[in-house]
């Protein structure tokens, strides 16, 4: 019987090739930290009033009450969208008249801002918003930028796999790359906010597909032990770099165009590893093109100084192994029993409500207050240990129990910050880091329970329609940092409390650790109270490493 992984067990693990494909390929995610949250400082709001113009005709005492006051977070603020009218202000300054002492300046008229906005520049020196005054009447274009970016990755994780199953990994993954820089570069230059936002949906398509083509190239190029680490904190933790580096160009970047430029550049510096880096092995193979596949790996085995066999991959057993993939299950096996219903209908939920909070955290630093750089580096840095941690409770504590305590810990946290006091602002970004660290951890083990939750035979689209709901979540995310312009709290109560009862819900979920990856629909682990046990018993056998921890930190992300 063909077994790619014992075909190539003659290179060993991790000799110099193995290093090589390794590092260059998580180096490759790096850029894909830039892009996924970029987002947060190239359309970040400034805070922002109504610009009265030099020529308004009005005395320095009333210019400087033109600006009504409004109640926001329990405090009292200059008005974002409003202005006393300019003519009634001219006229009592030409009279001479006073505010607070002969005009009540807070029962005059007020208008909108008709002239513009003046806009603080001392965080941003400009943005997307302040570049085409995407506020107050006009605001909901702000999370629409950020949606649509997201509806390019949800796109892109359609189209990513089918494309490269047939054209190749080495082809898709370079010519994702060279999406998401060029069109980045063509952004620099947009003269309208639709050209921008056009342009973003383009980048996110291409965001996603290099980064699944980096990580399905690197799953099938390097052996067993090699794949493991690659596959968690590999691919994670370079993702998590490169988003630890966004708010250091960021902070040095005021202007979102020079920020946007720089962002981009490093992904040129990827176009020579197209000479360096190997087709797929296994995807050549797939195509009959054994003897390309044969090539690649002899020239490993020369760089790792090894002697291989005359003959590597044996033709008779690879089409033995093709005869034997026969399609036999459709989409609607995943809800063809009561019992698959429940756990789809869960999944999706699951799904989706760990990808809103994480997300939304994610996207709400700027609301945070303090430093924005700061907290967004700090947020992208909790990340590490949450995918170290998520690789621990995998190793030892049941799935439930690891699902569940994740959950309620992020949860929890974020309806808890509503009770910190105002002033005490290190407090409050402590705890939305500890939330945002039990949320990415629950996150990063959603793909080894969908997957061991599910039988072989419908697992690619159990695991498939999982990931398509934190897409959309990911969609939906945006509108919940939204909300935090009016209220800082409310992204909060609202994601603890979904994230909450999502951790109570998981509870529901047949515990699958320790036991045997099912193989067929009957023996799918049932859900509790809602059907009984299944006569069938399963044939032992041990859930491969490579499924445990191999797919942790896709949902990463992007």
């Amino acid at each position: 019987m063909y077994d790619y992984d014992q075909a190539i067990a003659f290179l060993g693990d991790w000799g110099p090739f193995q290093l090589i494909i390794f590092f260059l390929l998580s180096a490759s995610t790096i850029p894909n930290g830039f892009n996924g949250m970029s987002v947060m400082f190239l359309a970040a709001t400034p805070e922002h009033r109504c610009w009265i113009p030099e020529n308004a005709n009005l005395s320095q005492a009333w210019r400087n009450v033109s600006i009504p006051w409004e109640e926001k977070d329990g405090a009292l603020v200059q008005s974002r969208c409003w202005r006393y009218k300019l003519d009634d202000l001219r006229t009592f300054s030409k009279e001479g008249l006073l505010p607070g002492l002969d005009v009540n300046v807070t029962a005059l008229e007020k208008e909108k801002c008709l002239d513009g906005w003046d806009y603080d520049t001392d965080i941003y020196h400009s943005t997307v918003i302040t570049e085409w005054n995407i506020v107050c009447d006009d605001d909901w274009k702000g999370p629409l930028t950020t949606s649509l970016f997201f509806a390019g990755v949800l796109t892109g994780s359609f189209i990513s796999g089918q494309l490269s199953d047939s054209f190749g990994r080495k082809k898709v993954l370079f010519l994702t790359m060279a999406v998401q820089t060029g069109f980045s570069i063509i952004q620099v230059f947009s003269n309208s906010w639709e050209m921008f936002t056009v342009l973003f949906l383009i980048v996110g398509m291409g965001q996603i597909s290099n980064y699944v083509a980096a990580f399905i190239l690197g799953s099938e190029i390097l052996g067993k032990s090699a794949r493991l680490i690659f596959s968690t904190l590999g691919v994670g933790i370079f993702f998590a770099i490169g988003y630890m580096i966004l708010p250091l160009f960021a902070y040095f970047l005021r202007d979102w165009r020079t920020l946007l430029l720089a962002l981009t550049v490093p992904g040129l510096l990827c176009v020579p590893l197209w000479w360096v880096i190997p087709e797929s092995p296994q995807w050549l193979i797939s195509q009959g093109r054994i003897e390309e596949a044969e090539a690649i790996i002899r020239k490993a085995a020369k760089t790792n100084k090894i002697s291989a066999p005359a003959i590597i991959f044996k033709t008779a057993e690879i089409n033995d192994a093709k005869q034997n993939q026969i399609k036999r299950h459709t989409f609607l096996d995943l809800i063809k029993t009561n019992n698959m219903r429940i756990i789809t209908i869960l999944t999706v939920l699951f799904w989706f409500i760990v990808s809103t909070a994480y997300f939304g955290v994610s996207l709400n630093t700027p609301n945070l207050h303090g430093d924005p750089f700061l907290n967004s580096f700090l947020l992208a840095a909790i990340e590490v240990p949450s995918y170290i941690i998520a690789w621990q409770l995998l190793r030892l504590v049941p799935r439930r129990f690891a699902m569940c305590g994740t959950m309620l810990l992020g949860g929890l946290v974020m309806l808890l910050i509503q009770l910190v006091p105002l002033n005490l602002h290190i407090l409050s970004t402590c705890m939305v880091m500890v939330g945002k660290l039990g949320v990415t951890a629950a996150f990063s083990m959603a793909y080894v329970y969908t997957a061991e939750l599910y039988p072989t035979v419908i697992r690619n689209m159990g695991v498939g329609i999982g990931s398509m709901s934190s897409r959309v979540g990911s969609v939906i995310s945006p509108y919940f940092v939204y909300l935090g312009a009016y209220n800082r709290l409310l992204p909060y109560i609202l994601m603890g409390t979904m994230t909450v009862t999502m951790g109570i819900l998981v509870l529901l979920f047949p515990e699958t650790f320790g036991k045997p990856l099912p193989e067929t629909m009957d023996q799918a682990q049932h859900v509790k109270g809602i059907c009984c046990k299944s006569k069938s018993h399963m044939v032992p056998s041990e859930i491969p490493e490579e499924m445990k921890h191999g797919m942790i930190l896709m949902s990463s992300k992007l």
